[in-house]
Parts: C-alpha cells; sequence; structure tokens
C-alpha cells in the first residue's frame, strides 16, 4: 500500500466522524434563519429566501480577470501552465447552495398561492441547473441531488452520476424555470429570458464538448440549443445595442447595465459601497497587467471584412499602422492610436508598465472623472443577448444545418452594431482561414464541410465576449486544450537602430503616424543607458528592455510574454479536460466516488 493510502486510512476514521457532522451540509437548515415551520408563507417571504441564490453568480473580476490564451496576464493560472495538483478538500467541489436551493424546494408548498410558489420554485430551479452546470464544466460526473438528505442518509457519499444524466435534470430544471418564471425584462432578477440564454448556453456548452470529445447524443442538444435560441431571438425583448459612436465600448463602460441588450447584470453601485476593480485591474502595474495575446489582435477583420492576416508583411506590422481600417471593436478593447478614456480630451498611448502585450484592455474601464482609478461602479454583464445569437449561429453550424438567413438574423446583428459585413457562408466554406486553422494560432480539431464557417463564428465570440468569462470553458467543450501550450505575443518593434553595442535605441510612433509631434505620445525603447539629446527630446515614455518586456530576437520582434523556453507549458490530452476530485471526499466515500481519468491521488480505489 502506497505511503498516501497509509495516513489517509489512518485518518479516516476521524474524517468520517467529522463528515457526521458537516456532512449534512446538503440537509442543514441556516442557523440565522427562520424555521420552514413558520417561513415559506407569501410572495415576500419566497423572494426573499430565493434572493440568497444570486450570490452564485460570478462577480466581474471573474469575467474581465479572464487569463487563457487570448488574455496574457504577468502570473498565468494553473490549469494553464499545467502545474495542477490533486487538492485534499475543496478544489470547486462545494455543495452549500445546493443545500439551500433543495430546502427551500421542500418548504415552499406552505405558501397557498400556487402562481406565486411556481413563480419562485422556477427561480430556484434556475438556480439548480445554474449550479450544476458549473460542477458538470468543472468535473464531468457529479452526483445528482434533487432533495434535502438526513445527515445519515448513504446518498451523501453515492457515486457520481454520469454527465448525461445530471443534464437531463439540468434541463428539466430550465424548462420548469422557462415556462414559470415572470416574462419581463429586469436587469438584476431572474425571469424566463434568463432562464431560455441558460438554455441555451448548456446545450451549445455540452452539445459541442460531447461532439468534440466523442460522447454520444450531441445531435440533440445542439438541436434544443438552436430551438431555445431561435426562439429567443424572435420573440424576446432584446436586441443588440446600437446607440451612439462607440456601442460596444459603452455596453460595458455604462454605470447601469443597458438593457436593450442585457438580460441580466450584476449590480454595483458606488454609492453603495459595492465596487470592483476593473479599472485598477488594466491600468495599474501591480495588478495583474493584462494584455491581449498577438494572435488575437491578428484575427480582427479589416473594416471591408478581408481577412488582417492575409497581408503579406501582418507579421512585422507596427502598431499604428496594424490598426488602422480594422473592426472598430479592437480599438475598444485596447488602446488604440489616439485614445482618450471617456470623458477626457487627453491622448494616450499603451502603457507598458500596465500590460504584458503592449495591447492595454480598455474594455470594462470606465469615466476617468467618475470612477477614477480605483474602484469601478459599471454593472457587470452575467447575460447578454449577442451571446444567444452567437450559440444560435455555432449550434447550427456544428449540427449541420447552418443556411446563409441563418447568420443574417444571428451574427449580422453582432456586426451591424459596429458596421462590419456579414459572414459569407459559402466563401467561408470555399476558403477557410489557414490562420484560424493552424495549431499555433487557431483551431486545429475543426473539419468537415462547415470548417471554414465554424472557424469564422468562433473568430466572431472571441471577439465578441473576450473578457467575459467565456474562453477557458469554450476551450475545453472544443478540445483544443493545446492552444495553451502556443507562445504567448505582443506587439512589433523592428530593429533597435540608433546607438551602437549594448546602448541601442530606438523611437516608435503610438499615436498619428508622425514621429516626435508634441502634442501626442511617442516612446522610446533602449538598451543599456538611457538615452538623451535632441533624438528624443519630445519623447513621454521610455522602456528598458528586460525591465518591462522582452523581444523575440534580441533587439528586435514581438514581445514575448512567458517564454516557452523559460516557462514550458504542458497540457495532457488524456486528463487536463477536468479538474481533479479532491482526495478527502474519495476517502470519505470508501472509493465510490471515482477520480477523474489520469489524475492520480495515489488512493488504491
Amino acid at each position: 500500500m502506497k505511503k498516501i493510502n497509509i495516513l489517509f486510512y489512518i485518518c479516516y476514521s476521524f474524517l468520517l466522524s467529522v463528515a457526521i457532522g458537516c456532512a449534512d451540509m446538503l440537509d442543514r437548515f441556516p442557523l440565522d434563519a427562520l424555521a420552514p415551520e413558520t417561513y415559506y408563507n407569501n410572495e415576500q417571504e419566497l423572494m426573499s429566501a430565493t434572493n440568497n441564490f444570486y450570490g452564485m453568480f460570478p462577480e466581474a473580476s471573474q469575467g474581465y480577470g479572464e487569463s487563457e490564451d487570448v488574455v496574457c496576464v504577468f502570473t498565468l493560472p494553473e490549469a494553464v501552465i499545467g502545474s495542477r495538483t490533486i487538492p485534499t478538500s475543496g478544489g470547486g467541489w462545494s455543495w452549500d447552495y445546493l443545500r439551500n436551493i433543495n430546502f427551500y424546494l421542500e418548504h415552499s408548498h406552505r405558501c397557498p398561492d400556487p402562481a406565486v410558489r411556481e413563480q419562485y420554485d422556477g427561480i430556484a430551479r434556475f438556480f439548480r441547473a445554474y449550479f450544476y452546470f458549473e460542477k458538470v464544466k468543472r468535473f464531468g460526473d457529479v452526483p445528482w441531488y434533487d432533495k434535502a438528505l438526513p445527515s445519515n442518509d448513504a446518498d451523501l457519499t453515492k457515486p457520481r452520476d454520469s454527465r448525461i444524466y445530471v443534464i437531463n435534470k439540468m434541463l428539466e430544471d430550465i424548462d420548469y424555470a422557462i415556462k414559470y418564471c415572470p416574462d419581463k425584462t429586469e436587469l438584476y432578477r431572474v425571469t424566463k429570458w434568463t432562464a431560455m440564454a441558460l438554455k441555451s448556453r448548456i446545450c451549445l456548452f455540452e452539445g459541442t464538448y460531447r461532439k468534440y470529445h466523442g460522447i454520444p447524443g450531441y445531435e440533440e442538444l445542439l438541436d434544443q440549443c438552436i430551438d431555445v435560441s431561435g426562439e429567443f431571438i424572435t420573440s424576446s425583448p432584446y436586441s443588440i445595442y446600437n446607440k451612439g459612436d462607440k456601442p460596444y465600448r459603452d455596453l460595458f463602460s455604462s454605470m447601469d447595465a443597458i438593457a436593450q441588450e442585457v438580460i441580466l447584470a450584476r449590480d454595483y453601485d458606488k454609492g453603495k459601497a459595492v465596487v470592483h476593480e476593473a479599472n485598477y485591474n488594466t491600468m495599474a502595474s501591480t495588478y495583474g497587467r493584462p494584455g491581449m495575446n498577438k494572435k488575437v489582435v491578428n484575427s480582427y477583420l479589416m473594416t471591408d471584412g478581408s481577412r488582417f492576416t492575409d497581408k503579406a508583411d501582418y507579421e512585422t506590422m507596427e502598431y499604428y499602422d496594424e490598426m488602422q481600417n480594422r473592426d472598430p471593436r479592437l480599438t475598444q478593447t485596447v488602446v488604440g492610436p489616439g485614445y482618450m478614456r471617456i470623458n477626457s480630451t487627453t491622448v494616450e498611448s499603451p502603457n507598458f508598465n500596465s500590460s504584458t502585450t503592449g495591447y492595454q484592455i480598455i474594455k470594462w474601464v470606465t469615466d476617468k472623472n467618475g470612477d477614477g482609478y480605483m474602484g469601478s461602479s459599471n454593472d457587470y454583464i452575467l447575460f447578454r443577448a449577442a451571446e444567444v445569437y452567437l450559440n444560435f449561429a455555432e449550434a447550427k453550424a456544428e449540427r449541420g444545418t447552418l443556411i446563409q438567413e441563418d447568420l443574417n438574423i444571428s451574427i449580422k446583428k453582432i456586426r451591424d452594431r459596429i458596421g462590419m459585413p456579414n459572414i459569407d457562408m459559402a466563401a467561408a466554406n470555399a476558403n477557410p482561414d489557414p490562420y484560424l486553422s493552424n495549431v499555433q494560432t487557431g483551431y486545429a480539431n475543426v473539419t468537415g464541410p462547415n470548417k471554414g464557417v465554424i472557424l469564422e463564428i468562433r473568430r466572431e465570440r472571441t471577439i465578441e465576449l473576450i473578457l467575459e468569462g467565456f474562453r477557458y470553458y469554450d476551450v475545453m467543450r472544443w478540445k483544443e486544450g493545446k492552444i495553451f501550450e502556443q507562445p504567448y505575443l505582443g506587439m512589433y518593434f523592428p530593429e533597435l537602430k540608433q546607438g551602437s553595442g549594448d546602448n541601442r535605441f530606438d523611437v516608435f510612433d503610438m499615436n498619428d503616424g508622425t514621429l516626435l509631434d508634441k502634442d501626442k505620445v511617442d516612446i522610446c525603447i533602449y538598451t543599456g543607458k538611457k538615452p538623451s539629446g535632441a533624438a528624443v527630446k519630445n519623447i513621454r515614455k521610455f522602456y528598458k528592455l528586460g525591465n518591462e518586456f522582452r523581444l523575440t530576437n534580441g533587439f528586435e520582434g514581438n514581445i514575448i510574454v512567458h517564454d516557452v523556453k523559460d516557462e514550458p507549458r504542458k497540457w495532457r490530452e488524456d486528463r487536463d479536460y477536468l479538474y481533479p476530485i479532491p482526495t478527502q471526499e474519495r476517502v470519505l466515500s470508501n472509493g465510490k466516488i471515482t477520480q477523474n481519468p489520469n489524475w492520480d491521488d495515489g488512493l488504491s480505489f
């Protein structure tokens, strides 16, 4: 027996006794709440009980803080660099919210009004589906519980149910929610439309996950995604927000979520001291330094719909030039030439101290005079119409039923917002983008007659939903984890031509195409001693190679971040698409809860 087994078995009796006291987390009624015998009697009490479930939604930082391969931060997450270990406990294997949901559903019958009860039961079942969706994404098979269990119930340590079974039970819950949740629009409360958006999200995820991971039954899931997404597009009161000069930017910088497109948001309010840190996250030099990966910058199309990466010199194009005539979302997501923060007249160039790649993020950044530098109080979007539109197009493409009209009612509406041409399905399939199908910069697993249009829809999804918390699990469902092993690059700079020996420097335009314009901000990159004199007299910012960043070829090339030579990354195709089960859970169940494939926890069962 392995040493780790002996340690666990020595502790087993103690852990089991502790479990008797705490494993009833699935049935304990919160001590600070009213007893069920005197509660759940009316709408106010049902509303109060279900309000507690909203806490399971992600905070804003979990969205704009995504740091997989499209946005690179100073410290990469363990899942990306391949350094995850099996936790003893925790690790996402938490059931507190489920306990509360099931307890509520067992006692809501005390309310004598069936219409009220069905509405709030619908909200509770929405949250149970949401809860299990997060568990399935992370662990695959998980035990399904739809009732509060007494502390001596054997099911507390039952084996995991298959993801197929759990997904089916989730869809029963979400269909109930769609039927009974209110159909009015509310920014901060779950409605029928939120439930439809969640079903769209679940079915696209699971349908494509099964397709690319070889699990039977993907067709039915994609069909359900198509049905609910199509119904949402044609019958919901939501549409793509397109007002103003920069509607994409404004959608995320607005203090109050824009109800035309936003289905559900998390409310932030500086007056109530409820804030997040989007401004600080993107502007500080000590908070991750998020920068867009060069491969994503390259994937933004030209304004006429042609591919930037079809240009012969795209790999060696400097910042100012590469930003010209591109999809407007590029410079509404990262700092572009001539950038001025909202309600400011000061031109700012990218701050390399705040961005690992030089492509400094501005999505979610707000008015300088409003939120300033630290606390941000713009609402965080949880569900919006554009995602449902994207889900519809992708599901139809993966199912093989997509036609041009489907793109016209989905992708076109999104691109109309920023004046970009629609995807041409026939042209895309006739000439799939080699950049997006390349193993280093795209998706090598896409095949078949719809390869071209699937790649284009993935391009659109990546660009439209960047920094909204989708990327990691998109890569998981597409079975493209090897993406994380590829280089993370930033801006390109030609050879530093001025100076000599180790004291080299050059100046670069970042704003208007004219170097050293006294009214603009240009930069100097140097090695060795900081240059001085007439050549740099109007330079506003200096960056020393080796301090703020390195270039791929010494004195020239792309900014290189987390060089794989120095920081090797390893993605295991046979293991890493699922997280490991904590060892304590396996011990307490005496092995009935199995470990995920190829995660070796040292246990013999």
